[in-house]
């Protein structure tokens, strides 16, 4: 083949359209010597029998965002490489049945007013006059979103496709990738049946076929790709006269109608309708050994299996009669790749250097387009515009074995359209990571969350409190937990509270050299040997990458702890930034930490420690506990006396049982939001995210200009420091109703949105709601009154002055 390309800058191995949107996303940036391998013809995959809805509906702000930029670029992509569209922008209304589906509708609908998406909240009687087929029975109400609509996958791929062919990059179909070799210097080699590209990126983007060429990863530091297929089906109706006359009369197609109480959307295909079902019923692919993964599916589909949705599409007909009129002309029935939280894999694949991710889409028509941009952004340049840990396939790590996957992705797909309430858990596959004191903890009556694999508990539950999963179905701080919650933040206000925590990410670095890696890394300075103090990293914008607490053991030899989520994120970040004779070992998993806090900590460990208890804030040391051997911290994230206590597994059961016997009071995390909240203390990929600053987030403290080492974001620091900031941190008071402000809640002042809450909840020391959140620079000064959009209300919030709701002089936790 005399045009086969043997050297190339990336190489993205998957022609459906996610692939095609980040080879055409590259060659937009100037990176037009891109090749995409395809085994078949482009779309082969799970693209070419996409339903190919475009919705803009989501409840994360980062979704939301890159599916509003996939409705703009789809709308002009036509024009824009002279290729035929068939776009159609029909709007849709999704329909509710109940007042907490309404609230959440308000909540989508404030974010996409905050974006530029012109939503609208309908009445019953407003949505029958934009759908006349309607049954408006049982309804609350309902969302109209303008910007949702359909488009046709192939099209759309080859728009796509041409697009990046005529600006420079290659597209070899027919040619299957099989296998890659990473050079010493980082670089791949990329093998096909015609012949091998040498490149310096590797792209997995190769759908429900990602698992496999991930394994070709594996020898490179690699994991296997956490993810799982689903036997979707849709179902195509004849002509339907009645649809045909109102689209004559009206010149346009019906809205999208989505009943995601009942879990299926309607769509007018031509003159009939497209009805597709998400049914709890539902039918994993490939998922066991007598159900092996074809080597090739391309342009194939299953049999058709109507009893699995024969319920709900008995009930669409009820809700839209005319359906019920005409017969089934085609079902579709084909695979989606699910990973276990229903979002893709976008960005650095996780232990592999060059290499990334797009795959495991389960609305890549949706997404297409804004994951094209992400994913070139990250390549290009190490970074996306708006923060993606939603996507970023680091947020798994290891527990997320077949048998994981396999469940989460059944119990995602059946319940596709369900709202995500705060304190409710999905069921699924609980108990991958377990503390070494976890029968301990359930004995106490802890309420179980899960946070990157690990049980920890949210609440203690007492003898007939309603711990069911249906109690958890509100959006109000109102349940059996509330009390408890109360009652843990007082046990720590006024007497000694326990919390186990797990999974604490771990990373002990040490050799020549270290002290001086760290400082070109970290934006402030290192703490003295035998302390400690808290250090965060920025991107080259400035913007805030993560938070670690360094602690500092010997001159050249630190123990850098960071969030459970943070794991394979921070530890790449360290692996990166370390040179030779440095190294970075992960001792997350031989480890579990208790913090140990209140007024009376000091006295509870004297009973039980031969530890220095007079050592000041941000010390510490190695001291038994218990008779165990321990490493004691002091420092309390819910900002009262205290210590962290860690110790190796075998020995914290002999730890938390003392603590418990000389009366500490176990609380769980539910309660360390409240107190960490009133602290004003940030949390990772919600206060802390690279869609802020490091001068936005109020973090000036723990930057060092003037320090001679050039680490990342110093040069933009500079420059927004003499600029000055947009945005600025602020945290208000809310005079909140039966809810608490959840992340991204819109803020506003006289008229206009000024900016968003990124947490919020009920704060029992003070005795009222508190939110944190980013506000126009101008509007954040004490005693500012703004309002906050909580589930539809506008509740009334005050900024606070630059110091803690409770013991702003920090005097407690000193003691």
């Amino acid at each position: 083949m005399s045009d086969f390309p043997n050297k190339a800058r990336v190489v993205i191995i998957g022609g459906g359209v996610v692939g095609v949107s980040s080879l055409y996303h590259l060659a937009k940036r100037g990176w037009t010597d891109c090749v995409l391998l395809e085994k078949n013809e482009l779309t082969a995959g799970s693209t070419w029998h996409a339903a190919g809805n475009v919705p803009t509906f989501s409840t994360s702000w980062s979704i939301m965002n890159m599916q509003r930029y996939s409705t703009e670029l789809y709308s002009r992509l036509g024009e824009e490489v002279d290729y035929p569209m068939n776009y159609h922008q029909t709007g849709s209304i999704r329909l509710a049945h109940t007042r907490e589906r309404m609230q959440e509708f308000e909540r989508a609908c404030a974010m996409g007013r905050y974006q530029g998406i012109k939503m609208e909240m309908l009445t019953p009687d407003e949505a029958k006059a934009r759908y006349p087929f309607l049954e408006t029975h049982d309804m609350a109400g309902a969302l109209y979103d303008p910007t949702d609509g359909d488009i046709d996958p192939a099209q759309l791929t080859q728009a796509l496709a041409k697009g990046a062919r005529d600006m420079g990059a290659k597209i070899i179909r027919f040619c299957p990738a099989t296998g890659v070799t990473q050079q010493d210097d980082g670089s791949w080699i990329v093998h096909t049946d015609k012949g091998d590209i040498a490149c310096d990126y590797v792209v997995n983007a190769a759908g429900y076929y990602a698992q496999r060429v991930g394994e070709w990863f594996k020898p490179y530091g690699g994991r296997t790709v956490p993810m799982m297929v689903m036997s979707h089906q849709y179902l195509l109706t004849e002509q339907i006269p009645e649809l045909e006359a109102w689209s004559k009369e009206n010149g346009r197609k019906l809205p999208l109608l989505r009943d995601v109480d009942v879990s299926y959307y309607l769509r007018q295909e031509k003159n009939g309708i497209n009805i597709g079902p998400y049914e709890p019923n539902c039918r994993a692919h490939w998922d066991v050994d007598s159900d092996p993964m074809p080597d090739d599916f391309s342009f194939q589909l299953w049999s058709d299996d109507l009893d699995r949705i024969a319920d709900i599409v008995a009930d669409a007909m009820e809700r839209v009669p005319v359906t019920a009129t005409a017969g089934v002309s085609r079902i579709i029935n084909g695979p989606i790749p699910y990973a276990p939280d229903g979002l893709p894999l976008i960005g650095p694949m996780p232990g592999v250097k060059n290499a990334f991710e797009a795959c495991v889409f389960t609305f890549g028509i949706a997404q297409g387009g804004g994951a094209g941009k992400v994913l070139a952004e990250w390549i290009v340049d190490g970074q996306t515009e708006w923060d993606m840990w939603s996507c970023d396939p680091r947020r798994y790590t290891d527990y997320t074995d077949h048998d994981y996957c396999v469940q989460k992705g059944m119990e995602v797909y059946g319940n596709e359209y369900a709202m995500h309430f705060p304190w409710h858990r999905w069921p699924a596959a609980p108990d991958r990571k377990l503390s070494p004191v976890h029968d301990r903890v359930k004995a106490q009556g802890g309420v179980m969350g899960v946070y990157n694999g690990w049980e920890r508990a949210n609440w203690f539950a007492q003898p007939g409190d309603d711990t069911s999963e249906e109690s958890t179905h509100t959006w109000g701080r109102s349940g059996p937990w509330e009390q408890r919650i109360k009652e843990e933040c007082q046990a720590v206000r006024d007497h000694c509270g326990v919390l186990d925590l797990p999974g604490f990410s771990r990373f002990l670095v040490k050799g020549a050299g270290a002290a001086e890696a760290l400082r070109g890394l970290i934006t402030g300075g290192l703490p003295k040997v035998g302390r400690m103090n808290l250090v965060y990293i920025s991107e080259s914008r400035g913007r805030i990458l993560t938070e670690m607490s360094c602690i500092r053991l010997g001159e050249d030899e630190f123990v850098m702890i960071t969030a459970a989520t943070a794991q394979w994120h921070d530890r790449d970040i360290l692996l990166g930034a370390m040179p030779a004779g440095v190294t970075v070992e992960d001792v997350t998993t031989t480890r579990d930490t208790l913090i140990v806090t209140g007024p009376k900590s000091r006295e509870i460990l004297a009973g039980l420690s031969d530890a220095d208890l007079s050592q000041g804030w941000l010390t510490h040391q190695a001291a038994t506990v218990a008779g165990q051997p321990a490493f004691l911290i002091r420092v309390s994230f819910a900002g009262e006396l205290g210590w962290e206590v860690h110790a190796l597994n075998e020995h914290m059961p002999a730890i938390y049982d003392a603590l418990l016997g000389a009366g500490a009071k176990p609380f769980g995390m539910w309660a360390l939001n409240s107190l960490r909240l009133e602290k004003g203390y940030r949390a990772w990929k919600g206060d802390l995210s690279t869609d802020y600053s490091m001068l936005e987030g109020g973090l000036e403290r723990f930057v060092k200009l003037d320090k001679p080492q050039d680490f990342p974001g110093k040069a933009a620091i500079l420059a927004e420091k003499q600029r000055g900031v947009k945005k600025s941190f602020v945290t208000l008071l809310v005079e909140a109703g039966d809810c608490d402000a959840p992340y991204m809640s819109c803020l506003w002042h006289d008229g206009q949105i000024v900016g968003e809450t990124t947490s919020g909840a009920w704060g029992y020391r003070i005795n009222a709601s508190v939110a944190l959140g980013m506000v126009r620079a101008d509007l954040a000064v004490p005693g500012t009154e703004l309002e906050v959009e909580i589930y539809g209300q506008k509740c009334r919030a005050v900024v606070q002055p630059d110091a803690p709701l409770w013991d702003p002089e920090n005097e407690r936790l000193r003691a």
